[in-house]
């Protein structure tokens, strides 16, 4: 069901046989590149007969909005060349404009509306949804995607109408959500299940005070916020209605739209550079990752993106940019609860896996937000002997003992991995 025509290889194997050879030093680095880029476009894409694309997030049997972006991410390196990749990413912006549309608080969605997933959940599920997480980034990926495909292949009949009504409908549930308590008319609760897979006060999230940035219910991880607003979320929506106004000017002519989107924009920067700023003693200026607006601060940083270490990455601020040099060299110690140290790696995890694993995105995330090449190379070299003998990347893994690991079919950490390898090889997706 997921396996390509024939022709649609031709541009990924050529792509496969460069990098191998640019890796030739290292056999088995060229070999996992290979396995891993192949994994995703063979057992995880598939092409839809209306044309869209469907993309499976790998062990869980429905797609996510975040994780469908990372995974075909590397493919825009293609994509200008190879018309039919080009289509399939299309066809993915495509879909996910269309869920956001049957609902823009669900963050993961089944092929076909067969009340698959979490169905008991407390919160208005529909038949199509799987999960009804509301998360900030599983808005601003979409956007993203579609701008990239701009950027690297001159494609511009994504920014169709679903594209503008999605986007209208993102932005206005953004400015609701920026007085959650008041305005919203989102809640979520889960039954028997662990505090992190539900909100507080009957569904309605921590207590909190406005702050011009817009609330959000879970991180990336799919866990619970302990405070309301998650900071590296809100940067990542500055970053996309910032792409909006690009677009919004120079493809849709609508000046309304841009104009909306510019002063939101403005509105969440605000908000986080009046609140999110944390002074450390040891650090300096740095960003909380999560903020309540009451003068509370959660210092930490996790291995999903958006993360804080991934500013640079989305665009919301340059490698050198201080208050992000600062943040770095807090998550990248052990002042970060979820910063752990082993016999074979060190590097960021998540509350959302066994304590003291550590995690493969957040290692290819740490080489992608660096200009230093044996750096790169030096967190290739862990990647490759943190593989537990598989040739793939896992979700966590403990840093003493590699074969103990989360997810053994984890699409998304395998494409970052590819990522990592590509940016290696002076191989760029353009931003």
């Amino acid at each position: 069901m997921y396996i390509w025509e024939e022709k649609m290889y031709n541009s990924v194997n050529k792509l496969i046989e460069n990098v191998k050879d640019k890796l030739k030093d290292d056999v088995k680095l060229g070999d996992m590149f290979e396995k891993c880029f192949l994994n995703t476009i063979n057992t995880t894409i598939k092409r839809m007969d209306d044309g869209t694309s469907y993309v499976l997030t790998g062990d869980i049997p429905a797609m996510w909005l975040r994780d469908s972006v990372c995974q075909v991410r590397p493919y825009l390196v293609l994509a200008k060349e190879d018309k039919d990749i080009a289509d399939m990413i299309e066809g993915l912006v495509e879909r996910q404009f269309r869920y956001i549309q049957v609902d823009p608080y669900a963050n993961a969605f089944n092929e076909e509306a067969n009340n698959m997933g979490h169905q008991s959940d407390l919160t208005e599920m529909k038949p199509e949804i799987w999960e009804r997480k509301y998360e900030i980034d599983s808005l601003c990926f979409p956007i993203q995607l579609s701008y990239l495909l701009w950027k690297n292949t001159g494609r511009t009949s994504q920014f169709n109408e679903s594209f503008k009504k999605a986007v209208d409908m993102i932005i206005d549930l953004w400015k609701v959500e920026q007085n959650h308590e008041e305005n919203s008319p989102y809640s979520f609760e889960r039954l028997d299940c662990r505090q992190l897979d539900t909100l507080a006060r009957s569904g309605k999230g921590p207590i909190h005070k406005e702050t011009g940035m817009t609330w959000c219910a879970f991180r990336p991880s799919d866990d619970a916020c302990q405070y309301s607003y998650l900071v590296p979320s809100n940067m990542f929506a500055v970053v996309v209605l910032n792409y909006v106004v690009e677009i919004a000017k120079d493809i849709l002519n609508d000046e309304e739209l841009a104009n909306r989107a510019k002063e939101l924009a403005e509105e969440i920067n605000r908000g986080i550079e009046n609140h999110a700023v944390y002074n450390h003693p040891r650090c300096g200026d740095i960003y909380a990752f999560e903020v309540d607006g009451l003068g509370n601060y959660n210092l930490m940083d996790d291995a999903n993106l958006p993360s804080l270490l991934s500013i640079p990455y989305l665009g919301y601020a340059d490698l050198e940019d201080e208050k992000y040099v600062n943040t770095r060299n807090f998550i990248l110690s052990t002042e970060n609860p979820y910063f752990h140290i082993g016999k074979y790696a060190s590097g960021v995890g998540s509350p959302h896996t066994p304590e003291n694993y550590i995690w493969h995105i957040s290692l290819a995330m740490q080489g992608l937000t660096t200009n230093d090449i044996e750096k790169k190379r030096e967190l290739l070299e862990i990647m490759k002997n943190t593989d537990a003998g598989t040739y793939l990347m896992h979700e966590g893994f403990h840093p003493d003992d590699p074969s103990m690991f989360t997810r053994d079919w984890f699409s998304w950490a395998n494409m970052m991995f590819c990522e990592l390898v590509l940016d290696y090889c002076g191989i760029k997706v353009e931003k």
